[in-house]
Order: C-alpha cells, then sequence, then structure tokens
C-alpha cells in the first residue's frame, strides 16, 4: 500500500474520496436540526428534550462547519466532565462526521499529531492529546470542567457548549468566554467567527439554568429578517437558473442584488441570538391533539410539565427528596488513566463503529464499556455496598462507598424488560471487574423475600447472591426487616442531606444521571398514613415521555443503600479512603 499522502497525491486522494463516499447516506435532519443550520446565527441555544439528535445533527454540523470554513482556526468543545466528552459528545460528533464521508486518519486525527500532510494550525497547540485536528489546520480543543486549566493561554474562533444544564457558569465566563475572541485579520469576515452553540435539554436546578436567558437576548424580528433574506437569495438563484436553461442574459442588477443579500445575511447573522426550546408540541402535526391531550390523562403534572412542555420545575423542594441540593452531586474523573488510555482506545471502546443515538442519550447504556478505573471515587480496597430494587419491567443496583461522614454514590445500573436480575449483576461485575476487594455489602429488606416474578422460582435474595458469587464476588448480606415507612424514611434521609445524620449522601452527577433525575423529580402524595412517596406511574406502561429509569424504582434502591449503610454500619473495620473524594 502507498504511504503518500492523499493531500499530497491528487490520484490518491481520488482514491480514498472515493472510498469516503461508501460510507456517505442520505440524512434526514428534523425541525429543530433544520432550523439551527437555515438560521446561523452567531450565538445558537437549543434546549429539547433527549433523542432529538442535538449533538448527532446539530452540534456536528456547526462543529464541521466552523473548522472547514476558518482553515487553521481553534474552536472549543466545552464538556462537563472529560468522561462525558469521551463518551458521549466526541462519539456522537465523529459518527456524525462518518455517514457525512468524513473519515478519523484521513480527514481528521483525535487526541494525537496530525501527519505531515495536514496544514498547520494558525496557533498551534502545545501538545494534540486533547485535540481532533482537521486535514486543513483547524483544530478542535477538548475543554472539560472537571480538568483544571483546560481554556488556558487559547484563542478560541468557536465554541460549542454540551450538555450546558451541569456546566459551570462561574468557570464558563472566568476561563473560557473570554478566550471565544477568534482571530479577526483571519476570520472577521465570517459571521460565525466568535460564534457559540449551547445545548442542553431542560434544567432541573436553578444552577443549571444559566443559559435561559438568552430568549430575551434573541430578537425575533431580526430572526425572521434572516429568513427573509434567505427566502430571497433562494428567489433570486431560481430566477438566473431559469434564465440560463432559456439561454437569456442576466441582468447584472440581479448579480449585484444577490452580492448585497448575501452581504446583508452575513451581517445580520454576525450579531443574530438564536434561543429555540423543543417541546412535544412542536409536533403537534404529526402527533394530533388527541395524542396530547391523553398524555396529559397519563403523565403526574411534573413528567408532563418537563417532558411535553419542556419547562424547567427544578429540584422538587416540596417532593419527597426536597433537602438535596447541588452541592450533594460531585465530579471524580481518574485523569491519569484516562490519559493513559488514549483517545485511539478510548472511542473504539465506546463503540463509535455502532454508535447509537438512542443509546447515547443514557450515558449508563453508552458509557458502560468504561470501567471503574475511570472513576477517582472508588476505594478499590474497600467492599461496595449496594440497595436494589425489583420489578417486572426495570431493576436497580445502586452502588456506594461510605468515606468518613459522606455516603458516596458511585454509581447506578438497571435493566429493563427482557434483562432481569442476572444481566443486571453482570453489568455491576463487568464495570468492577478490576475493583481489588470483591466483596459485595447486600442491604436488602423484605421486598427481597418471597417473589420471583422478575427472575424465576427463587426469590431475589437468592437471585442476587448467587450471581455474585458465580462471579466470584463474596457476599455480605444484611437483613433490614421490613420497609421502613415512608414518613420515616423522608425524615432520614433528609436529615442526611441535610448533615444531621452521621452519613451525607453525595452523587457522583456522570454515574447517576437518570437516578439523579428520579430523585429530583419524585414527587409526594397523601394517604391514610400520612404522606408517602408519589409512586403512582410505576406500573404504566413506558413511552417516550415517561421513561421507567426516571420514575420512583430506582430511588427505592437508593433509599434502602442508605439506610443500610446509615442504621446498619458494616464498613467500619475497612479503610475509608485512599485519598479521593472525601
Amino acid at each position: 500500500m502507498s504511504t503518500q499522502s492523499p493531500h499530497t497525491n491528487p490520484e490518491l486522494l481520488k482514491q480514498w474520496d472515493n472510498e469516503a463516499r461508501k460510507h456517505e447516506k442520505r440524512v434526514y435532519f428534523n425541525k429543530p436540526q433544520l432550523m439551527a443550520q437555515y438560521i446561523g446565527a452567531k450565538t445558537t441555544v437549543i434546549v429539547a428534550g433527549r433523542r432529538t439528535g442535538k449533538t448527532d445533527s446539530i452540534a456536528s454540523p456547526f462543529v464541521l462547519r466552523n473548522m472547514q470554513r476558518m482553515p487553521g482556526s481553534t474552536g472549543g468543545i466545552v464538556v462537563p466532565t472529560f468522561k462525558h466528552g469521551l463518551t458521549n459528545t466526541i462519539p456522537g460528533l465523529l459518527a456524525a462526521w462518518k455517514r457525512w464521508g468524513y473519515l478519523n486518519g484521513i480527514h481528521y486525527v483525535v487526541g494525537r499529531k496530525p501527519p505531515r500532510s495536514f496544514a498547520k494550525p494558525i496557533t498551534e497547540p502545545a501538545d494534540y492529546e486533547h485535540v481532533i485536528t482537521f486535514y486543513n489546520g483547524s483544530i478542535a480543543v477538548i475543554i472539560s470542567q472537571d480538568r483544571p486549566g483546560s481554556s488556558n493561554s487559547l484563542t478560541l474562533s468557536w465554541l460549542l457548549i454540551d450538555e450546558a444544564k451541569f456546566i459551570d457558569y462561574n468557570k464558563l465566563k472566568d476561563e473560557t468566554l473570554p478566550a471565544n475572541g477568534g482571530i479577526r485579520s483571519y476570520f472577521g469576515h465570517h459571521s460565525f467567527n466568535h460564534s457559540m452553540m449551547v445545548l442542553s435539554d431542560m434544567p432541573q436546578t436553578q444552577k443549571g439554568s444559566w443559559f435561559l436567558h438568552y430568549r430575551e437576548k434573541m430578537d425575533p424580528e431580526l430572526i425572521a429578517t434572516i429568513q427573509g433574506t434567505i427566502y430571497k437569495i433562494w428567489e433570486t438563484k431560481e430566477r438566473i437558473a431559469r434564465l440560463k436553461e432559456q439561454h437569456q442574459p442576466i441582468p447584472q442588477y440581479l448579480k449585484g442584488y444577490l452580492k448585497w443579500l448575501d452581504q446583508s445575511l452575513n451581517k445580520f447573522r454576525s450579531v443574530a441570538v438564536y434561543y429555540k426550546e423543543y417541546s412535544t408540541i412542536e409536533n403537534l402535526q404529526l402527533l394530533g391533539e388527541e395524542y396530547l391531550r391523553q398524555m396529559k390523562r397519563d403523565l403526574t403534572p411534573k413528567t408532563f410539565q418537563t417532558s411535553i412542555l419542556c419547562q424547567r420545575i427544578g429540584i422538587t423542594h416540596d417532593g419527597f427528596y426536597s433537602s438535596m441540593q447541588e452541592h450533594h452531586k460531585y465530579d471524580a474523573s481518574n485523569f491519569a488513566y484516562l490519559d493513559e488510555l488514549g483517545y485511539d482506545k478510548i472511542l473504539k471502546e465506546t463503540s463509535l463503529q455502532n454508535y447509537d443515538i438512542k443509546a447515547a442519550s443514557q450515558f449508563s447504556t453508552l458509557g458502560s464499556q468504561l470501567d471503574s478505573r475511570t472513576d477517582e471515587d472508588v476505594n478499590p480496597l474497600a467492599p461496595i455496598c449496594i440497595g436494589m430494587d425489583y420489578n417486572a419491567n426495570i431493576n436497580w443496583i445502586v452502588a456506594g462507598q461510605p468515606s468518613g461522614s459522606r455516603l458516596n454514590i458511585l454509581k447506578s445500573f438497571y435493566v429493563k424488560f427482557e434483562r432481569k436480575i442476572p444481566a443486571l449483576v453482570d453489568d455491576f461485575c463487568a464495570y468492577y471487574a478490576y475493583h481489588q476487594n470483591k466483596t459485595v455489602i447486600f442491604y436488602y429488606d423484605a421486598t427481597a423475600l418471597g417473589s420471583n416474578y422478575a427472575v424465576n422460582d427463587q426469590d431475589f435474595r437468592y437471585v442476587v447472591v448467587h450471581e455474585f458469587e458465580r462471579h466470584g464476588w463474596q457476599v455480605q448480606d444484611v437483613y433490614l426487616g421490613n420497609p421502613m415507612r415512608h414518613d420515616e424514611k423522608y425524615l432520614l434521609i433528609n436529615q442526611g442531606f441535610a448533615g444531621k445524620q452521621r452519613l451525607m449522601p453525595f452523587f457522583n452527577r456522570q454515574n447517576n444521571d437518570d437516578l439523579i433525575l428520579a430523585i429530583q423529580s419524585a414527587g409526594v402524595e397523601r394517604g391514610r398514613l400520612g404522606f408517602r412517596k408519589n409512586k403512582s406511574m410505576e406500573k404504566q406502561p413506558e413511552s417516550e415521555e415517561d421513561l421507567l429509569e426516571h420514575r420512583t424504582d430506582g430511588t427505592d434502591a437508593f433509599d434502602t443503600l442508605y439506610i443500610g449503610c446509615e442504621k446498619f454500619p458494616q464498613h467500619e473495620t475497612y479503610p475509608i479512603s485512599l485519598g479521593g473524594i472525601m
């Protein structure tokens, strides 16, 4: 095989382009994706639900346009954590590019110095470890907020901010936004120089709502003018095309008018802010009014508010976990191990070749290819405590380790429908395959005894213990008795969040995305014996707007874990920390 570069050998470039076209196929863009590209505003903020293709078909064209049309430029891809970027954002971008014919190793490289055939960036980075490099010299620096110094000394021409609800705005405005000044001498004529795209689903906390104010910054008349100008450009081009078909001369004024329209559009876009929220109502014509009426009947008010109307609710302050605050979440990436893996290895392990858009919306699915060595908060010498919940359609494990006065919720796992408890234990053991202390402290109550609808003729406790032992783990099972009354549980756990119990729970944000959302959404209802957790939706069929993993099943597994660690401590004889999260 030739060792020549396709960028210096035209014949080889033609061959490689033909190979790239084999990977191309026609791509459908939905309304949110089309409008973001159509408007092309300097600042674009899209708030939309999961599975709307935000990374795949809104972010990917934005990054591709900037890197293609500003050769040698430097852009920034801002992600809340290094691990999130490697398992969600970057695979989504690269998978879309591959479908459009842009191939790794030919048109770009990730995490390594580019070949000599690639053009040089205007400002070359000190190293390429966290950089995507295009053949024309454009680079995109992956900026993770949990990694200090990611934005240092950068001069950026554009910014993509993914999963904005998890972004620390103070860090963003102090460290990253000032760097997005662009290089005017090179790219000042482009409307998208110094551009910014912000993507997120609806935030659940006040801290995560920093980007919602862009709605007030958008000028609807300016956006309408951009749309009208694009239409006039299309209309004029169509007129010129018809004249050419008829072999008639093209009036000079038409060419001048088209040039003036292009210049005007560029000016409009260069100052425009485009903010859009996409709720299910946007698809009213497709879904029909009866569908929305049914959703309003079937869903709880808060679920309808967030999943259908796309409205922010924040932490439910009158809900079951009313004392949970933003500071009860933390990030804990093991940078040393992630750096040792390298980008090529990581992207391979996140199944880029078989990247699935729907699976990418759930880190617990896509990120399962990585293991606990990527987590800084795990003490490998101590056992792992678990609480579980058992249901016909969804089963949960919530894993944690006490560390001093903290209970770190390390990671949560769930399986749905045909995957049952054996598969759930498989997932846990695969993730913690390199954990040195192969001991689980399994807290369970009477709900784990005498039931079998999710597995076989044995009860849940037996199946759980058997499956862990089959994987080579020792199980220390601790019986909690009958389930704690809801009002007692409410008091105990909320006092824990408030620091009035021995242990305060803290959640690894990256590893408990669905669990955190379920906890923040858990409501309260009144009953004969006082108030209780609202579990009315647990038996309802799953829908796109009401996923099983966002209901209260996972919160019950967390309750069991917390009650066990707080009331029945078994970990006192083990070392509590190796210097990680404290």
